[in-house]
């Protein structure tokens, strides 16, 4: 399952919804009243067609809804035994019996999710995780179907996708009962919403709530990280299964729920119609999945925050921020620029909901993005011909791995600097020196790498916790820098113009580069 956990149930609940109509009432004396005046809440009953009671819906709606269940075999390496030709050896003779340990063992594995069919010939939606591999080794061997009259069906699998957790399967059976998608894009916060499913493999079960959010960013990351949020109660075992509004549409698919014990605990999230349905329409036909791929690396926290957007010199929450250009890319032929902040794509903006992996994804490859750009703060564009999007695999393998633990600094005092604070670099509270090959070499950096190293981190500093010795630091507000002296430049720099911080691009051994604010003392 998808963490939060994987979840296939919504909610909804009986009784008198609420409208909003203003009302005469007190003034604040510019002719605008309290939203909550006196009279400007009216309860009313629930719209036409809107049920009293959830039975009868669920009584149509349930017969649609199946279980998902997979049988995996798991094979692993054995641990080896480091107290092979000791005393102790056959106390752990499970660990493989020898130094280097063992033959790889076979073991039997399972999966348990939710499904809903949408035709009446046997077309089942389910999440892509529901029936992946559930560990490091595992192949999935069998899919089985169960509907809500015990039968069961081997499926096949006609299409999936890791981007979406999106997945269609096929099972041979007619006159199916079966359910259609709705409209998602008129879902609004407050609506009633129910989920059925099959959380902890407990046999169909029916939850009703609200949906708290709409576009919801979950930090997954990625083209498809816009989730409608609800509190109902959605558990292991539901991811697949439909989100239903009153009319007994499917306006989400449960993916995911935000949990620190794996319960539910009211926050869960289902993949919106509008998403899915495009995607499953297009495995229906035999197709794959497209998607835009620009080749840029994107800061964390999505879009600008108050820190880099006062270190850049423009207004927060305005685009995106690009860590890093894949060489040869797309992006790096156009002349993008790692530090480039992308205001639009294509005229439509950049936003939390509307992130710019999202606007590029939905380019068709073949095709050219405009990039409306603010560059040193300076505005510019860059028109990008758009390539398929690698699979996430190959993503993950070109990228490197994670930054290595930018922004989690222990504040070891072998990385502060002991006495006054550092000459060069003083207003960071940083001291500096040039990056040698040796020293490139030392720190684990790639070898050609220009900067200056750190050498040491006063606590008192805002770059305490954020940076550490060792640290090689490329560019100021996009200004390289190779020595002390032009570090303190573009700092100077920086202080003359206004602004309370800089944007350090920092590389911590092999990982990607990464963009910091840090605070001018």
């Amino acid at each position: 399952m998808r963490y939060a956990y994987a979840i296939t149930s919504a909610l909804l609940l009986g009784g008198a919804t609420a409208t909003l109509a203003l009302q005469p009432g007190t003034s604040s004396g510019t002719g605008q009243v309290a939203q909550n005046e006196p009279g400007a809440i009216q309860a009313v009953v629930p719209k036409p067609g809107a049920p009293m009671s959830f039975a009868d819906m669920v009584a149509r709606l349930q017969p649609a809804v199946v279980n998902i269940s997979t049988k995996q075999t798991i094979v692993q390496k054995q641990q080896a035994n480091p107290f092979a030709g000791t005393p102790f050896g056959e106390l752990f003779g499970g660990m493989g019996g020898g130094p280097q340990g063992g033959p790889p063992v076979k073991r039997e594995g399972a999966s348990l999710g939710s499904g809903f069919l949408i035709s009446a010939d046997g077309y089942v939606v389910t999440n892509n995780h529901v029936i992946s591999p559930g560990a490091q080794g595992a192949t999935v061997d069998s899919i089985t179907v169960t509907l809500s009259n015990k039968k069961e069906y081997v499926a096949k699998v006609i299409g999936k996708d890791q981007e979406s957790d999106l997945a269609l399967l096929k099972i041979d059976a007619p006159n199916l009962p079966f359910v259609k998608f709705g409209d998602s894009n008129g879902a609004r916060v407050g609506d009633w919403v129910v989920a059925i499913g099959e959380p902890f493999g407990l046999g169909g079960t029916v939850t009703a709530g609200i949906i708290s959010a709409i576009n919801r960013v979950t930090g997954q990351g990625g083209a498809y990280d816009r989730f409608i949020q609800t509190d109902a109660s959605i558990n292991q075992g539901n991811s697949g299964g439909p989100m239903f509004d009153l009319n007994g549409n499917v306006i989400g698919v449960n993916s995911q729920i935000f949990s620190q014990s794996g319960g539910n605990i009211g926050i869960g999230f289902a993949i919106p119609a509008a998403t899915a349905k495009p995607i499953i329409a297009t495995f229906m036909k035999g197709g794959t999945i497209e998607r835009g791929y620009i080749g840029v690396t994107l800061g964390r926290g999505g879009t600008i925050d108050e820190d880099t957007a006062a270190a850049l010199g423009i207004a927060k929450n305005q685009g995106e921020l690009i860590n890093d250009v894949t060489a040869g890319g797309p992006a790096a032929r156009a002349g993008v620029r790692a530090g480039d902040v992308v205001t639009k794509v294509n005229g439509q903006v950049v936003t939390v909901d509307q992130s710019l992996s999202y606007l590029v994804s939905n380019v068709k490859p073949g095709q050219t993005a405009r990039l409306d750009i603010l560059r040193n703060g300076k505005p510019t564009s860059a028109n990008v011909v758009v390539v398929p999007r690698p699979s996430a695999d190959k993503l993950a393998a070109t990228l490197g791995g994670d930054a290595q633990g930018f922004g989690t600094d222990d504040g070891d005092d072998d990385d502060a600097a002991t006495g006054a604070a550092p000459t060069a670099g003083a207003a960071l509270g940083i001291g500096v020196q040039p990056l040698t090959p040796a020293i490139a070499q030392a720190v684990g950096v790639e070898a050609g790498t220009q900067g200056v190293v750190i050498a040491a981190v006063a606590q008192t500093s805002d770059a305490f916790g954020k940076l550490k010795r060792g640290d090689v630091i490329i560019s100021v507000n996009g200004t390289p820098v190779r020595s002390a002296t032009e570090l303190q430049g573009a700092v100077t720099t920086a202080k003359a113009a206004g602004r309370p911080q800089v944007l350090l691009q920092v590389k911590r051994g092999r990982g990607p580069a990464q963009f910091l604010p840090v605070k001018i003392k």
